[in-house]
């Protein structure tokens, strides 16, 4: 028997009969699907302490469980003592299984734990992707205070197959995506 993640179970048995009877989609094909996650984190220092890439790759790896790579500059910029090729930042994909589990550990132990959290802003790119801002990397308890020299943010992008925003919107929020209550014209 194939392990199944809970959120891979509740995407197929309740949020696709949700969204087709919200869309009046014909088919459970029409129904939009998360394609990956994307993690990425900028670390500007990292110019200057070469050891800050090889803990963000560390940190990422431990929050995601799975092995995060270094991202190069593409050109030089002198004023910030940038040179092509060097590590300004990490980055891993997420899909499948462990894109669910990440999903779930986000939704129910990660976002709570934010101080004063009172939802995230709706706001999609217009294709029904969805970026999240998140300014400090402790919110995730796998990360170990105490071994922090370093607050860093990241960008969490969720790339779904939905054509449009309210297809998107839907998708994340059946999820359980923590959206602020605001009212859509």
């Amino acid at each position: 028997m194939k392990y199944t993640p809970n959120l891979q179970k509740k995407y197929t048995e309740e949020i696709v009969p949700n969204l087709m009877k919200e869309f009046n989609y014909k088919s459970v094909m029409q129904a939009p699907k998360l394609e990956k996650i994307v993690i990425n984190q900028g670390v500007g220092q990292a110019v200057a302490d070469k050891k800050l890439i090889d803990v963000a790759i560390g940190e990422i790896t431990m929050i995601t469980g799975q092995k995060a790579v270094a991202t190069l500059s593409k050109r030089d910029v002198s004023n910030f003592k940038l040179r092509k090729k060097m590590p300004i930042g990490v980055m891993v994909t997420l899909r499948k299984e462990r894109m669910y589990e990440f999903l779930e550990r986000l939704v129910s132990v990660a976002l709570p734990r934010i101080r004063d959290f009172k939802g995230i802003n709706y706001k999609l790119d217009g294709k029904g992707n969805y970026s999240l801002g998140i300014t400090e990397q402790i919110i995730f308890p796998e990360i170990d205070i105490d071994k922090i020299n370093k607050i860093l943010g990241m960008n969490i992008t969720f790339v779904t197959t939905a054509g449009t925003d309210e297809e998107g919107y839907a998708l994340l929020r059946e999820f359980g995506l923590p959206f602020k209550n605001i009212k859509r014209n």
